[in-house]
């Protein structure tokens, strides 16, 4: 059976997916798997479609020194221990800047413009960019695919793309972009099926994790986002700030003598809940610390998700539906319950035991804007992409399967 290996890399790990496709186009997960620890303690894991571990084993440093070293080495695992040989790789790339709205078949070409983009997106391009390549370098015939993350969010109106500053700025790029759009992607053609009552209309989607952003969506459609010309802007995450005066920035270089790289730096990985509590950049540590910072910084998380969400309510004209996902929004009952408190002027009732439950509807049954919990999987939009690419427009693909 054909199968496509779907990767993210970071700049550590390497998450990586196995899809089988059957005579009709439909996808199977076979296996998910990592490689982390990547330049420090290497160590591949595997499990398959029941949780049945594949593979637990440690590597060298100078085994898997790097992101390339790490995908090589968990591509031999997979064609020599369990003979899988994919028929194409779909990579999230999380910029793709102004010109491209859909997956694209990659080339060198392609690489070079996406190069462009590295220090709007310093913590994930580069490393985005890495496997592919390399696999470019090793096996220039096998067909690999990019998503892009900006991609779902390319239809905005001008209004709510364009910053107050001239107009060849705009021209050069400079615009507000949004990101997690595989998962905002994936959101919108799930909703039809668990949720068709809210699908079509004026949904809020939280996509809450250690990288956190919010979208408005219209129909299944991105009208507006938090996020903006970088993954800096919006809501506080775990290392970076969310929304920030320009100002401060200004001040850091010219009163505290930093440098762009160095405030680059500070603004990725020393911000969010990390800068904010002084213990953590989980919010699972946070919610378990008695520190004063801690509790503080997971009110101030809550509390940004209720500014935006009036935001995006204001985009929208009114909310027919608030949607949690990612790691936060789908595990974290204390945090949906945190935000539900501040959405109640929006008419929010949460129902307790649901919430507890983490049930796909948790909001009362008189709750005037009901309140969803579904699980993304931007793995499997990576992975429809992908398949779409490779069969062309015009194929029969039967979108969602679950697996």
């Amino acid at each position: 059976m054909d199968t496509i290996l779907v990767v993210n890399a970071g700049s550590s790990s390497v998450k990586f997916q196995v899809f089988a496709v059957d005579g009709d186009g439909r996808l199977q997960r076979q296996l998910k798997g990592q490689m982390d620890g990547i330049g420090s303690r290497p160590r591949l894991r595997a499990t398959g479609v029941k949780g049945d571990t594949l593979a637990d084993r440690a590597y060298p440093i100078e085994a898997v020194a790097d992101v390339s070293a790490a995908l090589m080495v968990a591509g031999s695992w997979l064609r020599d221990e369990l003979r899988i040989t994919p028929m194409a790789v779909g990579h999230r790339v999380v910029h793709g800047g102004p010109d491209h709205d859909r997956p694209i078949p990659v080339d060198h070409g392609l690489v070079a413009r996406l190069e462009r983009y590295i220090a709007l997106a310093p913590l994930h391009q580069p490393h985005n960019l890495a496997p592919i390549k390399s696999l470019l370098a090793n096996f220039p015939s096998l067909p690999q695919v990019a998503c892009f993350d900006t991609a779902f969010h390319r239809g905005h109106d001008a209004v709510a793309d364009q910053y107050a500053i001239p107009y060849q700025l705009y021209e050069e790029g400079v615009r507000r972009y949004g990101f997690h759009g595989l998962s905002y992607e994936y959101i919108a053609r799930t909703l039809p099926k668990v949720a068709p009552e809210i699908a079509t209309g004026r949904v809020i989607v939280a996509h809450l994790g250690s990288g956190a952003s919010m979208c408005a969506m219209r129909g299944g459609r991105s009208v507006e986002s938090t996020m903006g010309f970088t993954a800096l802007d919006g809501l506080p995450m775990g290392t970076r700030p969310g929304q920030i005066d320009p100002g401060v920035v200004l001040y850091l270089m010219a009163e505290k003598g930093m440098t762009p790289g160095r405030v680059q730096d500070f603004l990725y990985r020393d911000c969010g809940l990390k800068g904010l509590s002084g213990v953590s950049n989980d919010m699972r540590e946070l919610l378990e610390s008695h520190d004063p910072r801690a509790a503080f910084a997971i009110d101030y998380f809550a509390y940004r998700v209720g500014l935006c969400a009036g935001m995006l309510a204001a985009a929208l004209q009114g909310v027919d539906a608030f949607v949690f996902t990612a790691g936060i929004g789908e595990n974290s009952s204390a945090i949906r319950a945190r935000v539900a408190e501040k959405l109640a002027w929006l008419g929010v009732s949460l129902d307790a035991g649901e919430n507890a439950k983490h049930a796909l509807k948790i909001s009362q049954s008189g709750s005037r804007v009901p309140v969803y919990v579904v699980p993304t999987d931007e793995e499997r939009m990576i992975a429809e992409h992908t398949l779409s690419v490779l069969w062309g427009a015009n194929s029969n693909i039967k979108h969602m399967r679950a697996s």
